[in-house]
């Protein structure tokens, strides 16, 4: 038997990365039926008659699809979407030009970074919620640029993140592993985190599919898992399934995921990064041996305009947004736009 690989288009597909995913679902990458390719064919073919040319390649054609259990009617929508809300948010010039600078003061409240891999080779993702202040955080910085901050590391999952760690594993990494750090979160707290969790799913849910591939929250408090239970019933039984809710003695689980020397040592591993592990940023992204530049840096991508610590308090002239769809993925509970707490 042939081994399995990506019905590809050649004049969308220039990928310098393995195409195929590792394990044999249905409508993952190299594991697609004759039906779900001539759905790809026909979202991409609406697409380009309704004036679409960037982001048709078959890897983005296919998890938009999977994102809507592929309905093309649907897959099309949520595509037409997502790039409306690209250009009214400026995300092409944000993720070249945007500097967040004020990150190191924000991470003293609210540290939220990709740090190394984790045994499937996929990217890690870690946030800590209970040190969140936002009447401090907002005398650092403001609400639209913490949102900005969010989009530009999602495109930067997807290039050069991603990309990276699929050349270093030898097989195609669509997802990451994130790690909820829910410690200080007690009973006062807990309405907050649902709260960051349905405003900035809007973003995660419509935007950026199909990118969860385990998510671990520890250091749950008591109560949480009543809250958990109410989220789960509107989530897809695949998804439940990628979600762990551990308490306090998480340390086992975590790193039967997570090599010891890829976690930091907060957490119960090894690592120890100079300077610290929240603003290392390590990860094969960083190896010159494994990482290329994203395609969002060529020159050629666009014009762009540096975007600085401007003072604001609001996003709602940037980021119309749609509630989350129940059939999209969770995300981590990354702030951008959240209501200050009371």
């Amino acid at each position: 038997m042939a081994a399995p690989q990506l019905n590809s288009d050649s004049k969308y597909d220039d990928y310098d990365y393995p195409t195929t995913s590792p394990t044999a679902q249905s409508g993952h990458p190299g594991h697609t039926t004759p039906e779900q390719d001539a759905q790809v064919y026909q979202l991409r073919t609406q697409l380009e008659q309704a004036g679409y040319s960037e982001r048709l390649d078959t890897l983005s054609m296919l998890r938009f699809l999977r994102a809507r259990k592929f309905n093309v009617n649907l897959a099309k929508q949520m595509f037409i979407d997502c790039e409306k809300w690209r250009k009214e948010f400026g995300v092409d010039n944000l993720v070249r030009n945007f500097d967040y600078k004020e990150k190191p003061q924000v991470f003293e409240y609210y540290p939220q970074y990709y740090h190394k891999i984790d045994k499937d080779g996929r990217p890690v993702y870690i946030e800590q919620l209970g040190g969140i202040d936002l009447t401090a955080m907002y005398k650092i910085t403001t609400a639209e640029r913490m949102l900005q901050n969010l989009v530009v590391e999602y495109e930067k999952l997807a290039d050069p993140r991603l990309p990276a760690c699929s050349r270093k594993s030898g097989q195609l990494l669509e997802t990451s592993c994130s790690i909820l750090d829910l410690k200080g979160v007690g009973l006062s707290k807990i309405s907050s985190v649902y709260g960051y969790v349905k405003q900035t799913a809007a973003i995660s849910q419509n935007y950026y599919p199909e990118r969860l591939g385990h998510m671990y929250l520890i250091n749950a408090p008591w109560g949480f898992a009543s809250v958990f239970s109410v989220i789960k019933g509107f989530l897809d039984p695949v998804t439940v399934a990628k979600i762990h809710v551990l308490g306090t003695g998480y340390q086992s689980e975590l790193l039967a995921q997570v090599p010891k020397e890829n976690l930091p040592k907060l957490f119960g591993g090894t690592c120890d990064c100079k300077g610290s592990c929240a603003l290392s940023d390590a990860g094969p992204w960083q190896d010159p041996q494994w990482s290329k530049p994203p395609k969002w840096a060529d020159p050629k991508a666009g014009t762009s305009t540096t975007i600085d610590n401007e003072p604001s308090s609001t996003i709602s002239t940037h980021a119309p947004q749609k509630e989350p769809q129940p059939s999209s993925e969770p995300q981590p509970a990354r702030m951008g736009d959240q209501a200050p707490m009371g």
